[in-house]
């Protein structure tokens, strides 16, 4: 059984300190108390070494920081810092051509509200489009060099399969040798346990984004940036990789942009997603202090012995270390239903509608719907792809 969240070792809680970005002084007192080796093994371990970096050279002045910690910094930075101008160069092209691209999680916390790209570490880029524009913006990205390729075995190349599945993955060799994966997505969360009915539309999520100063690039609205987060990070199961890292996210959108807590909620609950929020939302309280108003958690809430089994679960699983195993296939179906705020929610998550079924496996005899079903559930245990 894990420790609870609330008794987080000297260490875990150092790594905490340096991802808020909160107390610098109070980093560098705890480098100094845990030592250099002890620290650096844990950062590795956790992939913050950027963050601590950050943290002891502003508390102490560049020169007064072993190299190893500089680099770290410096490396993040210099490839974050590509990142974002390749990405501004991608959203021009889309709009030469009327189309308006989001970006999403780190990719637009890293170019519209922190400050620092060396403490934005990411292994990709996500980017919304409106789903009409999705083949137009596919067009583009091979036009700008890019090589259509998903990262997974299980998924094939194919451009109406991506469609309906919600996105599509492309890579590109920029000018310093950086491989950037950029994934272009019509569908802000697509998750394969996410019902359809419970993610925002992309057209609805433009339509409220907002322009990033200097850029083609849009930021989604605060509210609705903090609930995509939010979602992405159940999706994660809040502890699989990035591991604490992930919620860095809900806690810098949280202190950096103002949250209309009244239109939050109501998108939530409108979504019918108020347990998968609560824990994105109350992780991030325990362990980085993120300033959550209590009466928002409070209306979220779920039951409480779910609440109490799903945090045992976290925090056997742990939220550091995210290379370890976090669940096994089973666990991760049954800690994935608890998601749920209900059972009738938990079953049109598995057997969506038929308008929906018929769009995404393209049958069209109503006779194969439970064939169709059947495989949904297979793939839903089995498989990441065909869902």
């Amino acid at each position: 059984m894990g420790k609870p969240l609330t008794e987080l070792s000297r260490l875990e809680a150092i790594l905490c300190d340096a991802a808020s970005g909160l107390d610098c002084q109070k980093v560098a007192g705890g480098y100094d108390e845990v030592g250099d080796e002890s620290l650096w093994r844990a950062a590795r371990r956790n992939e913050v070494e950027p963050h601590l970096a950050h943290a002891l050279m502003k508390a102490r002045g560049r020169d007064r920081v072993p190299d190893r910690w500089r680099e770290a910094h410096e490396e993040v930075h210099r490839r974050i810092s590509a990142y974002m101008s390749e990405m501004d160069e991608v959203a021009g092209r889309l709009d030469w051509e009327g189309i308006r691209m989001v970006a999403l999680k780190n990719a637009g916390i890293a170019r519209g509200i922190h400050d620092c790209p060396g403490c934005c570490p990411m292994g990709d880029l996500d980017v919304l489009v409106e789903k009409r524009d999705f083949r137009r913006a596919h067009q583009v990205m091979l036009d700008a060099g890019y090589n259509f390729e998903f990262r997974s075995p299980l998924e094939e190349a194919e451009l109406e399969a991506a469609e309906a599945g919600g996105g599509a993955e492309y890579w590109k060799t920029l000018a310093g040798g950086e491989k950037l994966w950029f994934e272009l997505q019509w569908r802000p969360v697509a998750g394969r346990w996410i019902r359809p009915d419970q993610e925002p539309s992309a057209e609805e999520l433009m339509g409220r984004s907002v322009a990033i100063e200097g850029t083609r690039v849009r930021l989604l609205s605060p509210e609705d940036n903090l609930l995509q987060v939010s979602l992405h990070t159940a999706k994660h199961t809040y502890v699989r990789a990035p591991g604490f890292r992930l919620h860095t996210d809900v806690d810098r959108i949280a202190r950096r942009q103002k949250i209309d807590w009244d239109v939050f909620l109501s998108r939530v609950e409108k979504l019918q997603v108020r347990t998968a929020v609560y824990f994105s939302l109350a992780i991030p309280a325990l362990i980085f202090g993120t300033p959550i108003p209590s009466e928002v958690l409070k209306r979220l809430e779920p039951s409480p012995p779910k609440k109490a089994l799903v945090m045992r679960w976290i925090e056997r699983a742990g939220l550091f270390n995210p290379d370890e195993r976090k669940f096994g296939r089973a666990a991760f179906v049954l800690f994935t239903s608890l998601m749920y705020d209900d059972f009738g929610g938990f079953w049109r998550g598995i057997f969506p509608d038929r308008e929906w079924m018929r769009e995404r496996y393209g049958f069209s005899n109503g006779l194969l719907l439970p064939y169709y079903h059947a495989r949904r559930v297979v793939n839903l245990v089995a498989r990441r792809v065909g869902t």
